[in-house]
């Protein structure tokens, strides 16, 4: 397969481009300097959890090699990098005393990535609920949106005089379904709708977080859901209806009470007790910017005897009242994904149709694949078709500001623990060494081409 066609299209000059990882996922030292353990630590332990067995206690290392990481940012010539805070390594215990060294760390990495020029993006919660949290309930409990707050009123206060773009919680709709709700990711309970008072809570959170970082002098503040195109299996009615539900969980159970001040009709009536004084809060600071991240399309129809059981590895209960269904005549990524950039476009001039001047301005936060080698082609494919359809999304439009890469490296992809290699560097898990793949080298290439004369393209 070769390269494709060069050059993109022209983006505007002050377009953000960036990569993205997650403090889990790549951090390691698990032990080390105080950090507390997270619900994805207890949720690893656990056997049968992770595909290979695998956990994060090294991961990647950037703990201890975030230097030659930060270097690798710069080498490839991109403007921001979004990265995630470990909960439990700035408050191990989720709440109460802070502890300096995790801190110190985050301190370190925030001055290595000025000093090289590029913009951190910090987000302040991926996924990784202190330990101590979960075991009281987690996100199903009210107490825990109110110590989000405060954990992130002690990082803006550390790292606010260098930060001006941030990102209060990662794909909150993963943590409701998948891990409150199907039992897939951490903490492993298994609630069915019973796990939206945790949508409801991280939204919540998600709101105190906004008032606790516009008090520190904060702007920039935006969040990261998780997004895609739902489409129906047939134009019957019940396959209708069940992927106008699933449109529901994925595209809209937190985009509107962020931009409308509300929850879908057929949502709010599952939720626990009143919400409206939370939801003046949740949309009464608006976001400066709106994060989409965006994978693939969904294909969907009705439950029933003959309706697949399994969607990439996730066990669909029959109790649910949708199946999602394999969408044909697209190549796949290694982790069995369509490829599908069109929808990018599709998804985008969605929401700037439903939402009209209530929508920020958009940066699509996550957008990647998972594809093994060095040599890989297909995901240089992949970035150019998807950013080609990210620009015809401009053309149409929308207002994007930003394109942040899923993932800067090879890392410890959840349940599937390192099985999927979504990076644009190759991590030997062996010796740790980073290698610099195809894409990397193709990404660097794309975005010289972008840049005015004379401009380094960073901030």
């Amino acid at each position: 397969m070769t390269s494709p066609p060069r050059p993109l299209p022209r983006f505007p000059a002050d377009f953000l481009w960036g990569v993205a990882t997650s403090a889990h996922q790549i951090e390691g030292a698990v032990g080390e300097d105080g950090r507390g353990m997270s619900s994805w630590d207890a949720f690893a332990a656990e056997p049968g959890r992770i595909r290979d067995g695998s956990d994060a206690s090294v991961a990647t290392d950037h703990y201890h090699r975030y230097a030659r990481d930060v270097a690798l940012i710069k080498d490839l010539g991109v403007g921001a990098y979004r990265f995630s805070v470990a909960w439990s390594r700035v408050l191990p215990d989720g709440a109460g005393a802070v502890n300096g060294a995790g801190l110190d760390f985050y301190d370190r990495l925030v001055d290595e990535l000025c000093a090289a020029g590029v913009r951190p993006v910090p987000t302040l919660f991926h996924w990784d609920t202190p330990l101590a949290l979960e075991k009281a309930g987690g996100w199903l409990e009210r107490d825990t949106a109110h110590r989000f707050a405060e954990y992130t009123d002690v990082v803006a206060a550390r790292l606010g005089d260098r930060v001006d773009r941030w990102i209060t919680l990662n794909e909150p709709a993963e943590v409701t379904l998948l891990g409150y709700g199907l039992g897939q990711h951490a903490p492993g309970r298994r609630l069915l709708f019973g796990a939206l008072p945790a949508a409801h809570h991280q939204l919540l959170g998600h709101g105190l977080a906004v008032q606790a970082l516009r008090a520190r002098g904060a702007d920039g503040i935006g969040i990261a859901n998780s997004h895609g195109p739902v489409r129906p299996a047939s134009d019957g009615d019940e396959d209708r209806g069940a992927a106008d539900f699933y449109d529901l969980l994925l595209n809209r159970l937190f985009a509107d009470p962020l931009l409308l001040g509300r929850y879908p009709d057929g949502i709010a009536e599952m939720l626990p007790g009143p919400v409206a004084d939370d939801l003046a809060l949740i949309a009464s600071r608006p976001l400066d910017w709106y994060g989409i991240n965006y994978y693939q399309p969904t294909l969907v129809g009705a439950p029933g005897p003959d309706a697949p059981t399994d969607f990439a590895g996730i066990a669909i209960p029959p109790e649910m009242p949708f199946s999602v269904r394999e969408i044909e005549g697209h190549p796949r990524t290694a982790f069995g994904w369509p490829v599908v950039p069109d929808a990018l476009t599709e998804l985008l001039t969605s929401f700037r149709e439903r939402y009209g001047d209530r929508l920020p301005p958009v940066v699509v936060t996550e957008n990647g694949c998972s594809y093994d080698g060095l040599d890989d082609q297909e995901r240089i494919a992949f970035l150019d078709g998807h950013l080609r359809a990210l620009h015809r999304a401009l053309e149409a439009g929308v207002d994007v500001r930003g394109y942040f890469v899923w993932s800067l490296m090879d890392n410890f992809e959840w349940a599937e623990g390192y099985t999927q290699r979504f990076g644009l560097v190759h991590i030997d898990y062996e010796t740790l060494a980073r290698t610099p793949k195809a894409s990397f080298h193709w990404l660097r290439e794309a975005l010289r081409e972008q840049r005015p004369p004379g401009s380094s393209g960073r901030p």
